[in-house]
């Protein structure tokens, strides 16, 4: 199940409900057709939980029984298609919806008044979501949800209502309609939080924050990995200059001091400068073996 499924399903599942739900997927995913003079109203979903959810939202606000039909997609897919078909009162419940205009082009955005009501503006989200909203799942690590809208204008009055709710919001006008879009990991959270669907916000947060930490390691290791690499091509490269010294000038030829730290490094490859500091006859820190060590490169440069 993709992770937009499981989001889509925990909202149809909440106990509340609100007329403004119902504006917003009729917005989005209703069609009106004229069958024996009298208005037709369908309403389209891939999902035949949310079908039946369109079905108990309009018997609950409006005491009508819709009709639930299907059909077989005939792309390679193949999903079934549910269509919640209403073919009474249909004019009176696009005019309690304020959705008149819309479908008949006088007006395409949202209504003022849900941008402005906080619980409104809430179940419109949800409402909007369940139609035709997507979420990239986190495990992806790239976060995006998206909202999908016939006009350029319902697409923007979605980023307005989400700037409401302090989301950064941003809309991209397709050939075919627009999308509204969030792409911070933050704002989707805040965004599930706005709608209800906390199960999936903590799912998502978990999945964001196992993600982090694996980075986390993943840098640490690499950087570790950096470090033990960069140790080792530096004591080989000293190792090399001790073997040049010795078959050319020989070992003899140093001062004391560089000797003990020549014949150490040479006998002990993998050791760092700190166990070679802590291994001297007279203990020195690392500052002084690494001064040591360069004199030796620099003399075996210099033959």
């Amino acid at each position: 199940m993709s992770f937009t499924t499981k989001v889509k399903e925990e909202l149809v599942h909440l106990s509340d409900s609100h007329k403004k739900e119902l504006s917003a997927i009729i917005k989005l995913s209703g069609s009106l057709s004229l069958s024996n003079k009298s208005l037709n109203l369908s309403i389209t979903t891939e999902n035949a939980k949310i079908a039946r959810y369109i079905y108990s939202l309009i018997e609950k606000s409006y005491h009508i029984i819709p009709e639930i039909k299907y059909h077989q997609k005939t792309n390679l897919r193949k999903n079934r298609v549910y269509t919640v078909f209403i073919d009474q009162d249909v004019d009176k419940i696009l005019s309690d919806l304020k959705l008149a205009d819309s479908f008949f082009g006088i007006e395409t955005g949202i209504e003022a008044k849900t941008l402005s009501d906080d619980n409104a503006g809430r179940a419109y989200l949800k409402g909007a979501f369940l139609a035709t909203g997507t979420i990239r799942d986190p495990e992806s690590g790239k976060y995006q949800l998206e909202i999908y809208s016939v006009y350029l204008d319902h697409a923007q009055g979605l980023a307005q209502l989400l700037h409401k709710f302090m989301l950064d919001a941003k809309t991209l006008e397709h050939k075919n309609g627009a999308i509204t879009y969030l792409q911070k990991a933050e704002d989707i959270m805040d965004f599930l939080i706005i709608v209800g669907a906390m199960s999936c916000k903590d799912e998502f947060e978990s999945v964001k924050m196992l993600r982090e930490a694996r980075n986390d390691i993943n840098r640490a290791n690499n950087a570790e990995t950096a470090n033990i690499t960069k140790t080792i091509n530096a004591s080989m490269k000293t190792i090399n200059n001790i073997i040049k010294i010795m078959e050319t000038v020989g070992l003899d030829s140093l001062p004391i001091e560089l000797q003990q730290i020549a014949h150490l490094r040479i006998n002990n490859p993998d050791y760092s400068i700190q166990q070679i500091a802590d291994a001297l006859d007279v203990p020195l820190s690392k500052s002084g073996v690494n001064h040591r060590l360069r004199k030796i490169n620099k003399i075996a440069n210099d033959i």
